[in-house]
């Protein structure tokens, strides 16, 4: 009679007991936050009184987190800048910092508060999640000393950094992410060397990472796609920039291309057009909020399939470029024109009848577009758009983008600028083109800047296609492509 090893027979009654512990799914929670700001100054306050300013916003977010709990929610992740705003320059942020140690430490801020000195955000965050036995993401701001001697030492000597914190249900700091895509007006913090953060749970196995880093390669595709997170966490502060880059829009289409849970905690600003939070899944939105009328924060929860890559409805892999690979161009238009969007010039062209077929070109990139509207409005005007190329304005990055989108007016000047309302539906389209890239995002927006979940699908070989048509007048259908490989070098690495 054999027998297996002792340490194997461990290995297997510890997998045993891991699996037996392993959930199916779980409740999800994000809150869109009102954030309190610090007035503006050029003269840093004392700890003690940024302090003040942190625990008002603490106050609400505590209640969020409670209430959040009390529904049955593992998880709920707070925005970007939810703790302190982002009035500052790096004098004046200074006070708002704490040392945020490694969390391979092993520490429980709630119970050890001083071990790595004064650490009063950490301390009240990681009681927030023990007393409440939920998992809380927070954002707030770290600083390290550095020497002389270290070439890229502020002159300061520290350095400062947007950080993201999670703490476990027990209190203790699991996750310790740094930003490493600053946005430009970011110029308080410093840029940090790339960090790639997962934590495992019960509920599967989650990555963390903020903001602007979603629009580029690292860190967020390779949690997504080479180390194969389950669920993404993201605070952010994303000022919505309509007709491609609405936070609901991008956010889950982002979700959708990478296959993977998404769980987006904004912050709710209405002076610079911050809203938008949403709890994504590989298939769509499964709740999302976006408003523009209140500055009233606002808690959504969902349930989630903890491990979305084994279920049955995990969709499949996508070639961008099959379809418009193989077919014949439609018919080309002779009235092309140029448009904005974002800083970028598109090339675009009218959809003048009711239905037709269409391509339009941009250097490698050809997009092509069937479609049939419910009717054809005099007082509303349409286009088929195509951009290939550098986004130099706020970052940069290389992108391929194939759009449908209505213009502002019947002026075709207005093609490009943003537009919330519509009147038009269209009862099919089928959009599709020469990508150069795998990584392509599918955007359907509707009127009122409203998701359109189970009215569309991506299709295996690139289209992105109607369902049933759709419910409400259409604002935007996009294949919103990014080509990584094109982009210039990070600036932390393009430093000396």
């Amino acid at each position: 009679m054999g027998c297996s090893p002792p340490h194997f027979s461990a290995i297997v009654f510890i997998l045993s007991v891991l699996k037996a512990y392993a959930l199916d799914s779980y409740i999800a929670a994000v809150y869109e936050h009102s954030v309190i700001l610090s007035e503006e100054t050029n003269l840093p306050v004392s700890p003690e009184d940024a302090l003040v300013l942190m625990n008002k916003n603490m106050d609400v977010l505590e209640i969020a987190i409670k209430a959040a709990a009390q529904q049955g929610a593992h998880i709920i992740v707070t925005p970007e800048d939810g703790i302190y705003g982002w009035v500052f320059t790096r004098e004046t942020i200074y006070p708002y910092l704490e040392d945020i140690p490694d969390p391979r430490v092993n520490w429980i801020p709630c119970t050890d508060p001083e071990r790595f000195g004064p650490a009063p955000v950490q301390k009240r965050l990681s009681c927030m999640a023990r007393s409440n036995s939920i998992y809380v993401v927070a954002n707030i701001g770290d600083k390290k000393p550095c020497k002389s001697s270290d070439p890229k030492c502020p002159k300061d000597g520290r350095y400062q950094y947007n950080t993201d914190v999670v703490f476990d249900s027990e209190g203790k700091l699991v996750a310790r992410y740094h930003k490493y895509n600053l946005f430009v007006t970011e110029t308080y913090f410093n840029y940090p060397e790339p960090e790639y953060v997962t934590f495992n749970t019960s509920f599967g196995n989650f990555g963390v990472f903020t903001c602007a880093d979603i629009l580029f390669h690292d860190p967020a595709v390779v949690l997504a796609s080479k180390l194969q997170v389950d669920t993404v966490l993201f605070p952010t502060a994303w000022g919505n920039t309509l007709p491609l880059l609405s936070a609901i829009q991008f956010h889950s289409a982002w979700a959708m291309g990478m296959r993977v849970n998404f769980l987006s905690a904004n912050t709710r600003n209405s002076s610079v057009d911050m809203t938008g939070s949403g709890i994504y899944e590989p298939n769509g939105p499964i709740a999302y909020h976006y408003n523009t009328e209140t500055e009233n924060g606002h808690l959504l929860i969902a349930q989630l399939n903890s491990r979305p890559h084994l279920s049955p409805t995990y969709p499949p892999a996508v070639n961008w470029s099959s379809y418009a690979t193989s077919i014949k161009h439609f018919s080309p238009s002779d009235q092309d024109f140029t448009g904005v969007v974002y800083y970028d010039l598109f090339t675009f062209m009218e959809l003048t009848k009711i239905e037709g077929n269409h391509t339009i070109c941009q250097k490698n990139l050809c997009c092509h577009l069937s479609y049939r509207m419910a009717e054809k409005r005099e007082d509303e005007a349409y286009v088929l758009g195509a951009f290939d190329g550098l986004h130099i304005v706020e970052g940069e990055y290389y992108l391929q983008i194939c759009t449908l989108l209505k213009c502002k007016s019947t002026d075709l000047k207005t093609c490009g600028q943003p537009v919330a309302t519509a009147q038009t539906r269209f009862e099919a389209f089928s959009l599709s083109g020469t990508f150069g890239t795998s990584y392509v995002f599918p955007e359907v927006l509707l009127s009122g800047v409203q998701l359109a979940p189970g009215e569309f699908q991506k299709l295996s070989d690139g289209r992105l296609v109607s369902q049933n048509g759709t419910s409400k007048p259409v604002l935007t259908v996009a294949l919103f492509g990014r080509w990584y490989e094109r982009d210039p070098p990070h600036p932390q690495q393009a430093s000396p």
